[in-house]
């Protein structure tokens, strides 16, 4: 597989800075650092003012979210969406690259890759590898934020990729799709506790398990195609049949998403409230924990 342009969702660390050489970050390319962490050990918009890839803007998961929903970052309206995104200088035939700075590679950069998909803009790529990688690749860095001119974005949600509450359950029965949850084992086996310990681990009935890191490597890349059509194959995935993927809170469930989109199943849709909301909606009985 190429390291330049990986995929439709993926580009690689050469491709970006090849890309930066050649022209300005602008209304035809946008970088945007999406570094976020939970439970806050990390400030991820005092690192990125720190240092962050040249002409990057910030995008804040905990910020461009649904600030009346009871439930951790779940998707804004369409109109908060066009409206927070227009303001970082993107419309709609932005390309946009969507990096994070977390140990794995990727991490809330699939997230907020994902928004960009449920929300119709379809030119949005992930960098593989992410901002570690880049560093360690003695490219440059700066604490300079560029204010950038907004632009007008449409935001129309394919409600394709979103599923809800009474979809999972409804699917406890109907079995109308597949569910993978992407949390570690200990989570989702209820040994190992939740960040935060506000709720407790285990997972939704029916679900399988294939935590989100075994799709990267120790160096923070994506796996091969190879490699990650043989994790969802080891888990009886069939990835020509519908696939949704939850976690705690939807955001690595969207590295799953990524890695199908990447072996070309376009259509795998993400339990937004996953199981924070689950933990707090569901009935006991319909949760499996050790």
């Amino acid at each position: 597989m190429s390291r330049q342009l990986l995929s439709r969702a993926l580009v690689s660390i050469n491709w970006l800075s090849q890309a930066l050489e050649t022209s300005k970050p602008g209304p035809s390319l946008r970088v945007l650092d999406a570094s976020f962490y939970y439970p806050p050990i990390r400030d991820g918009r005092k690192e990125y003012d720190e240092k962050h890839i040249p002409g990057a803007l910030y995008f804040d998961i905990d910020e461009c979210k649904d600030h009346a929903s009871p439930y951790e970052v779940m998707l804004p309206s369409e109109s908060f969406f066009a409206n927070y995104v227009g303001n970082l200088g993107i419309n709609n035939e932005t390309h946009v690259v969507i990096y994070d700075a977390d140990q794995v590679g990727v991490y809330y950069s699939a997230r907020a890759w994902w928004m960009f998909r449920a929300f119709g803009h379809y030119k949005v790529s992930v960098l593989d590898g992410g901002f570690r990688n880049w560093v360690k690749q003695g490219l440059p860095v700066t604490s300079e934020v560029v204010k950038p001119k907004p632009e007008t974005f449409r935001a129309v949600l394919n409600p394709a990729l979103v599923k809800s509450f009474e979809d999972i359950q409804r699917n406890l029965k109907a079995k109308e799709f597949q569910l993978v949850d992407s949390r570690p084992a200990g989570r989702y086996n209820g040994v190992e506790p939740e960040p935060g310990e506000v709720i407790l681990p285990g997972h939704i009935p029916g679900s399988s398990n294939i935590p989100f890191t075994s799709f990267l490597t120790e160096e923070g890349f994506e796996k091969s195609p190879d490699e990650m059509k043989q994790l969802f194959k080891d888990k009886g995935i069939d990835l020509t049949k519908p696939l949704t993927i939850t976690c705690r809170r939807g955001v690595t469930a969207c590295q799953l998403v990524l890695a199908s989109f990447i072996l070309g199943k376009e259509d795998t849709s993400v339990y937004d409230g996953s199981w924070f909301e689950w933990f707090h909606r569901s009935k006991p009985e319909d949760r499996v924990s050790a």
